[in-house]
C-alpha cells in the first residue's frame, strides 16, 4: 500500500508540481488513516471482546448457581438465595428482584429503604412490568419513587423484565451509588441475567408439571388399584355370591367398568358427566360393602355436565371422605356432592358428616405424603388445580372436628373450555 501511494505521489510531483502540496497532504493522510486502522482495529476487537465477556461469564455462573432455587418457584426465600449468588458474582452496589406486587430479595447498599415484602414503590419498576422492556435509570429522579422525603443512597440502575411463558412474573434490578451512564457490560449483564433467570422459571415449571402429571397418573392407579379396596370389593362380592348371585354380577360388572375406565383413561380433562359416571362405579363398590351405613346424594346443576373438569379431582374427594370422614363415624353417614355455577365459575363440593378433621392435622393435609393415603391424594388434586388455574383456584377446606368436612373448588368457566379446546 505504501510502495503505491508513494509512486503515485512522484508521479503527480513530476507532471504537476503546481497542485504537489494539496496531493501530498491527501496522500500523508490516508497513509495515516491506513497506519491507525491497523494499529487500533484488533485492540477495539479485544476490548468489545473483554466486555462481551465481562457480561457473559458473570451470567453463565449465575444461571449455573441459580437453577436449583428457581426449580422451587420464584418467592421470598428462592428470589433471596438468587440475589446472593447475583450480588457475589456481579460488581453492583445493590440488587433486588421484584415480583408484580412487593419486593422479594433486596440485598446491598439502600437495604434498609427496600424491606422484603413491602410494595413496589417506583414508578419505573412498575413501567417494567407494565411494558415488558427494559429499563435503564442514569439518576435518582428517573425513579420516580412514592416514598417521600427519602434518603435513598442509590442513583442508577438497570432494571429487566422477568418474564415466564410470554408473562412478566418480576423484576431484576441492578443499581449502582452513581449518577450517569451505566457501563454498557451492566445493561447486558442484567439482560442476559434476567432472560436466563425466565427460561429457567419456564424449564422449573415444566419439569414441575410433567413430575405432577406422572404423580397423577401413578397415585390414581394406586387409588383405583389400592389392595385394600380391591381386596374388600373382591371379599363383599364373594359374599354375595351364594346368598345374591345376581348382586354379585352386577357388582363384578361395576368392578370391572371402574378400571376399565382408569385403564382407558387419556388427557387431562373429561366432562363432568364422565367424572360422575365413574364415582358412581365407585360408590356402588363401597355401598356394597358399608350398606345403610353410607348414603350419598348430588346436587349437580344439569347444565354443567358437558362441560369439562380436570381428570380425578372430584373422585378423590368424595373417597377421602368415604374412608376418612365416614368409615370412622359411629352409625350412619352422608357424603353429597354438589356442582353449581356460580359467577363465571363452576364450584364443585364433596360435603361429609363424618368425624371430621382435628386443627392439629389441618395444616398438614395439603402435605405430599401425609396421612394414610389422604394427604397424597389431596396434595395432588390441590397442586394440579393451582397449576391449570392459578393459586386461588386450588382446593379449599372447612372442617369442624366431629361435625364433617367441606371440600370444594372452583373452575373458571371460560377457562375450561379454553383448555379442552388445546388438549
Amino acid at each position: 500500500m505504501f510502495t503505491v501511494q508513494t509512486a503515485i505521489w512522484l508521479i503527480f510531483l513530476i507532471l504537476f508540481p503546481t497542485v504537489w502540496p494539496i496531493l501530498s497532504a491527501a496522500c500523508l493522510l490516508s497513509i495515516a488513516g491506513s497506519i491507525i486502522i491497523i494499529r487500533f482495529y484488533p485492540l477495539r476487537q479485544a476490548v468489545d471482546s473483554r466486555i462481551d465477556d465481562k457480561a457473559f461469564t458473570p451470567t453463565l455462573l449465575i444461571a449455573n448457581e441459580t437453577l436449583p432455587y428457581l426449580r422451587r418457584g420464584l418467592n421470598e426465600e428462592t428470589a433471596r438465595k438468587i440475589a446472593e449468588i447475583i450480588q457475589k458474582i456481579s460488581d453492583v452496589s445493590a440488587v433486588a428482584i421484584t415480583d408484580r406486587e412487593k419486593v422479594l430479595a433486596f440485598l446491598g447498599t439502600g437495604c434498609e429503604n427496600h424491606p422484603v415484602g413491602r410494595p413496589i414503590v417506583t414508578r419505573a419498576t412498575f413501567e417494567v412490568i407494565l411494558t415488558g422492556q427494559l429499563k435503564v435509570v442514569q439518576n435518582n429522579s428517573e425513579f420516580n419513587c412514592l416514598v417521600n422525603n427519602c434518603n435513598c443512597p442509590l442513583e442508577s440502575a438497570v432494571i429487566a423484565p422477568l418474564i415466564c411463558k410470554g408473562q412478566v412474573v418480576g423484576t431484576l434490578k441492578l443499581y449502582q451509588t452513581r449518577q450517569g451512564h451505566i457501563p454498557n457490560y451492566v445493561v447486558k449483564l442484567a439482560a442476559g441475567i434476567a432472560q436466563l433467570l425466565g427460561m429457567q422459571m419456564e424449564l422449573a415449571e415444566l419439569d414441575r408439571q410433567s413430575r405432577l402429571l406422572t404423580e397423577a397418573q401413578l397415585d390414581a392407579l394406586q387409588a383405583q388399584i389400592n389392595p385394600h379396596f380391591l381386596f374388600n370389593t373382591l371379599n363383599t362380592i364373594n359374599m354375595f355370591i351364594r346368598t345374591k348371585p345376581e348382586t354379585a354380577r352386577k357388582l363384578l360388572i361395576r368392578l370391572a367398568s371402574f378400571f376399565r375406565y382408569s385403564l382407558n383413561r387419556e388427557g387431562r380433562f373429561i366432562t363432568l358427566k364422565e367424572e360422575l359416571k365413574y364415582i358412581q362405579n365407585y360408590i356402588v363398590l363401597e355401598k356394597a360393602r358399608f350398606g345403610k351405613k353410607l348414603r350419598v346424594s348430588r346436587n349437580i346443576d344439569k347444565s354443567l355436565l358437558e362441560y369439562s373438569i380436570p381428570v380425578l379431582t372430584v373422585q378423590p374427594l368424595v373417597e377421602n371422605a368415604i374412608r376418612h370422614g365416614i368409615t370412622p363415624k359411629e352409625g350412619r353417614g352422608t357424603v353429597q356432592i354438589s356442582a353449581c355455577l356460580q359467577g363465571d365459575e363452576i364450584e364443585i363440593s364433596v360435603v361429609d358428616d363424618g368425624i371430621g378433621i382435628h386443627p392439629e392435622i389441618m395444616p398438614k393435609i395439603f402435605q405430599p405424603g401425609f396421612g394414610s393415603g389422604c394427604g397424597v391424594g389431596l396434595s395432588n388434586v390441590h397442586e394440579r388445580l393451582k397449576i391449570l388455574f392459578g393459586e386461588e383456584h386450588g382446593l379449599h377446606v372447612e372442617s369442624e372436628f366431629g361435625n364433617g368436612t367441606k371440600v370444594w373448588f372452583r373452575v373458571p368457566f371460560s377457562s375450561v373450555m379454553i383448555r379442552e379446546e388445546i388438549t
